[in-house]
């Protein structure tokens, strides 16, 4: 990409930069996020499915130094910009970008057995499709394969008891936690996030664990906004870069 075509930001208070397009598909709430939400630990492998420009994978390396992921982007101008972060921040060592389908079954049979697989996947299965080719790709399935398709595939170099994590509308929460049991993971957490108390949800995490057999759990969730800012636990985790709490 031309590099009058990008901005330069910073997520997690300037822990990590980001060099992403200027119009169209850009990270931001959702990225941090999904990115706090996963219970990585040093040492484990992660895989991102749909990685963008590298954002919740560099967010979470932000907060866990000591781990590998490997991320998958089907758009190669968005793949060598998420390679270039990845060298920005000091990770290309540790951040393997792969060009390619996440449906495709020979990307992710090369992997290594991953402790945690994320996504934030394109959830609008009809409806209009935004401008832009990667906006309207990164948002509506019509533009790929669909949620099923996505947790299987993320679910398929997952080890036992991995976690699986997405990142939806609300309005799709239900339609992850289905893809999620039918890609074999169990053990199912929904975490809701209002803007502010009182509100509706518009935003929820889905999580699962690969085989897991435990209760099904609907979390408390988080309120995003307090008065003219940031509420104290969305400053936490957009800041401080503090994991999600799923007990």
């Amino acid at each position: 990409m031309d590099a009058a075509d990008l901005t330069l930001d910073g997520l997690l208070d300037g822990r990590v930069r980001l060099r992403q397009p200027r119009g169209g598909l850009r990270a931001g709430l959702d990225a941090v996020l999904l990115a706090a939400a996963i219970p990585a630990r040093p040492g484990d492998i992660v895989l991102e499915g749909g990685c963008g420009s590298g954002a919740v994978a560099l967010c979470l390396m932000a907060r866990v130094p000591d781990i590998t992921v490997y991320a998958i982007e089907r758009d190669p101008d968005l793949a060598g910009l998420a390679r270039d972060n990845a060298a920005l921040n000091g990770v290309a060592e540790r951040l393997t970008v792969l060009t390619g389908d996440i449906a495709d079954r020979a990307l992710t049979r090369a992997l290594p057995p991953v402790h945690h697989a994320m996504a934030n996947p394109p959830y609008w299965p009809a409806g209009t499709i935004p401008p832009g080719a990667l906006r309207a790709g990164a948002t509506h399935q019509a533009m790929g394969p669909d949620l099923a398709a996505w947790t299987q595939a993320l679910a398929r170099p997952l080890r036992r008891d991995g976690s699986l994590t997405l990142v939806l509308p609300a309005e799709q929460a239900l339609a992850g936690a289905e893809a999620l049991r039918g890609a074999r993971c169990g053990s199912l957490a929904l975490l809701p996030l209002w803007p502010r108390d009182g509100q509706a949800a518009r935003r929820a995490l889905v999580q699962g664990r690969r085989l897991g057999r435990g209760p099904d759990r609907i979390l408390p969730g988080i309120a995003l906004h307090e008065g003219d800012g940031w509420s104290p636990a969305a400053e936490r985790l957009l800041r401080d870069a503090l994991p999600v709490t799923w007990s």
